[in-house]
């Protein structure tokens, strides 16, 4: 069985391998669109990078204050917010003075390409930023890229693919935000948040993520919340990567991908081993689709794959139409998962709804259901078998089943394009959002059952 490889990183591919990989089809896409958003600005000081406004809060327009968002955000002070008109910006933005907003006018016309040329559209790395309504799109690595790591602002992979594998600590960025934001056909992650806490993802939309849709990883206590989010054409929807503690994903759309929601322990990163998740009312399904990126193979056709996480909780999900299985428990390498918690979930029309297995040595302990809607499970009668509570100690039962030949894909550059997004409220008539020191954290139990036409209406892939 190929599960513990539903995972299957693809590693933190260099801009010259993305050109070598899409060759022609790439260089003619750079070569047809180096078309810059160029402009004076008004009030220049004759740097030609523009000048902020006088005052404290001031905003700053892009173009008619400065010609570049980068330039822009050079000029802005804590508070300012960023307001960038709509056009097509080819430049890699790198925020790192806290507590600016950086907000487009129009999500789905203000566009940052990367052209398959820089490795982020936009890198956050102060705290207190919120980046609010926009379009980033054909980045090799990443399209919002939220970190504490000095590697990772400076788009340096580290040893077997990771960042900072060293015995040096964790360095954390603190508060941020990410709301209505499109991320689409990027080379690893749409919005990744790597060695950053105290944060919310939402009302964003990706596709054509490499690797995966929306990332956190590397997080004890996460204290983040992603919620109300449409992650679909993706490799994986959501992947949570020793993101530990607090850690909310929360009535999302994750529907379309090869694999919808993955939470795992992993060595390539710090903070061994995954724990302590809550996945509430989310819609998981259909996660089996070909015309996505080329990558999770093992995985394709599963709605949820815990791989070596522990202590999480899975309440009143809609897992639904996974033709390979709704929700696998299996183990990494040597970290078994333990303790994990399936209760009140809706399964339906899923290859196996729940299978545990372990072709391992490795194997987990103490994980159980209650209330779940099952119809198969492997090995059978889980529900009765495995009810919760079980004893900590309780070993977990492993089974195997037919696996299913993933389809071949397609590169993420060929992902379809997203359809029009949501707005964000008002955006040219209010001020800088205020992002919280550390968010509110959701209350589980105040969260519903998802139905079928979740978030429908922002998404390509129907469910049943």
């Amino acid at each position: 069985m190929p599960y513990p490889l539903y995972r299957r990183r693809i590693g933190r591919l260099c801009q010259t391998e993305i050109m070598l990989r899409f060759g022609l089809r790439a260089l003619v896409a750079v070569l047809g669109t180096l078309t810059l958003v160029v402009g004076c600005g008004v009030g220049d000081d004759g740097s030609g990078q523009g000048r902020r406004p006088t005052g404290a809060h001031v905003t700053i327009r892009v173009p008619a204050d400065a010609p570049t968002i980068s330039a822009a955000v050079s000029l802005a002070q804590p508070g300012d917010l960023v307001l960038v008109a709509p056009g097509v910006y080819h430049e890699s933005v790198k925020i790192a003075t806290a507590r600016i907003t950086l907000r487009g006018e129009s999500r789905d016309k203000v566009i940052i390409d990367g052209q398959l040329r820089q490795p982020n559209g936009i890198v956050v790395a102060a705290p207190g930023v919120a980046v609010e309504n926009l379009t980033v799109e054909d980045n090799t690595q990443n399209g919002v890229l939220v970190t504490g790591s000095a590697a990772a602002v400076a788009g340096l992979p580290g040893r077997s693919g990771g960042y900072n594998t060293g015995n040096e600590p964790v360095t954390f960025l603190k508060s941020f935000l990410v709301s209505y934001v499109t991320a689409t056909r990027n080379g690893l992650y749409g919005i990744y948040a790597f060695s950053a806490q105290d944060g919310v993802i939402e009302h964003s939309y990706t596709s054509g993520g490499a690797d995966s849709g929306i990332y956190v990883g590397q997080c004890k206590p996460c204290r983040i919340v992603v919620r109300d989010n449409v992650a679909e054409l993706n490799a994986v929807g959501y992947e949570g990567t020793n993101a530990s503690g607090e850690m909310y994903v929360v009535g999302n759309r994750l529907a379309g991908n090869r694999v919808g929601l993955t939470t795992d322990s992993d060595h390539q990163e710090k903070l061994l081993p995954q724990q302590g998740a809550v996945v509430v009312g989310n819609l998981i399904a259909a996660n089996e689709q070909a015309p996505t990126p080329e990558q999770a193979d093992g995985g394709w056709g599963i709605g949820i794959g815990i791989d070596g996480g522990s202590d999480n909780q899975f309440i009143r999900n809609r897992i639904t139409g996974n033709n390979n299985a709704g929700l696998v428990i299996t183990a990494t390498a040597d970290i078994p998962p333990d303790g994990n918690q399936i209760v009140d979930n809706a399964f339906a029309a899923n290859g196996v709804d729940v299978g545990w297995t372990f072709p391992a040595a490795t194997h987990g302990q103490g994980n159980c259901l209650h209330g779940n809607d099952l119809r198969t499970t492997v090995p059978a009668a889980l529900a009765t078998t495995a009810s919760c509570p079980v004893p900590a100690q309780s070993p977990t039962p492993s089974g195997t089943w037919a696996a299913l030949t993933a389809p071949g894909g397609i590169p993420f550059t060929d992902v379809a394009a997203p359809g029009a997004q949501p707005q964000f409220p008002n955006a040219t008539t209010v001020g800088a959002t205020t992002v919280p020191a550390v968010p509110a954290l959701p209350e589980a139990a105040s969260i519903p059952l998802p139905s079928v036409s979740l978030l429908a209406d922002c998404a390509r892939v129907r469910t049943p």
